[in-house]
């Protein structure tokens, strides 16, 4: 009887480490790949969120083939990607793909990669400089925020100088990413920097963090219109989701038909902005090229999974001093909605 408790302990043991093994994942068991593949090891914020959605899709198409891609859900909890981390760490993968919850847990991460010899890249949140500089098979591949934010602002220069406000103020609301989040905090500034540098006058009615969320963002909007009515001019979405959920609450309340019209402006690119660029709803957006930042961060995992340095001819992109590969944003309207891939 002893033994065959014993057995079912075991069993049962093994089923569990199965389970979160491939529960977290869409291919096949790292600790025992069979193949010459090189093993990529990932770990994304979110799978909720749109944007990494495309970029996860990305790598996996990239991957097909040529690499076995391993890509889990910190579920937004730097405490799970930390312990799915150790588990893709301990599998032995060639190379680590890190987007980063808390950028304060770059260090620790770098140092666990460092010990086991295992190249890390991260994306969409940079860490410091400083971090950077650890290691020298530490990369960062992304966009920079404030060029998001800035091209943001130049479409509602462009637009309010054809389209003047009465008062001659241009009054906004902005829907925010989460605190603290980097991009969230550039695209928030240097929007509003770049109409004043245009010549506009501009105040802020209200703001509210959303974090990447259209049901979020469409209640923050129902607040807005509650509180400040006819005043609100534009909506400045940090990304394309809360642009989104900002037009479904306009929406309700009878804007874009018989000529009640406020521009909406977001960031990201999302297939899903699609329709509203061609309704109108969406005034503009800012691609944040998650295929070819995804096509950046496999060619980069591919080189430094075989031994060799990564360098513009081997990985096609350009990386700078730093290890940083940079993809840069583009303002896509109505007129260009080909560029979204």
């Amino acid at each position: 009887m002893k033994v065959k408790r014993n057995s079912k302990i075991f069993i049962t043991s093994i089923l569990i480490m199965t389970f979160f093994i491939t529960g977290c994942s869409k291919s096949k068991d790292i600790s025992n790949n069979s193949t010459s593949k090189p093993v990529i090891g990932a770990v994304i914020g979110s799978f909720d969120d749109t944007w990494r959605t495309s970029l996860r899709n990305e790598l996996y198409e990239m991957a097909e083939d040529k690499a076995e891609m391993n890509i889990w859900s910190a579920d937004n909890s730097q405490e799970t990607e930390n312990k799915k981390i150790d588990a893709l760490i301990d599998s032995k993968v060639n190379v680590l793909v890190i987007n980063l919850i808390e950028k304060s847990a770059a260090p620790t991460i770098i140092a666990k990669a460092q010990k086991a010899n295992i190249p890390v890249i991260f994306f969409n949140i940079q860490p410091s400089e400083e971090d950077l500089k650890i290691w020298d098979k530490v990369y960062y591949v992304g966009s920079k925020g404030e060029q998001s934010g800035m091209i943001q602002g130049q479409i509602l220069a462009d637009y309010f100088k054809n389209n003047p406000t009465k008062d001659g103020v241009v009054h906004y609301v902005m829907l925010k990413g989460p605190d603290g989040h980097p991009d969230a905090t550039s695209r928030s500034i240097h929007s509003v920097d770049a109409m004043k540098d245009a010549g506009l006058y501009v105040e802020k009615l209200s703001d509210a963090v959303a974090s990447w969320d259209r049901e979020k963002a469409k209640n923050e909007m129902r607040n807005f219109i509650a509180t400040e009515g006819d005043k609100v001019d534009c909506v400045i979405a940090n990304d394309d989701d809360m642009a989104l959920g900002a037009i479904d609450a306009l929406k309700e309340k009878g804007y874009f038909t018989n000529g009640k019209y406020i521009p909406v402006v977001g960031v990201d690119g999302n297939n899903s902005t699609i329709s509203f660029l061609n309704q109108g709803t969406l005034l503009a957006t800012v691609l944040n090229d998650a295929s070819e930042q995804g096509k950046a961060i496999f060619n980069l995992a591919s080189v430094l999974s075989s031994g060799q340095t990564p360098t513009k001819d081997n990985v096609n992109y350009a990386i700078d001093d730093h290890r940083c590969i940079w993809i840069d944003y583009k303002k896509i309207t109505k007129e260009n909605i080909s560029d979204i891939k």
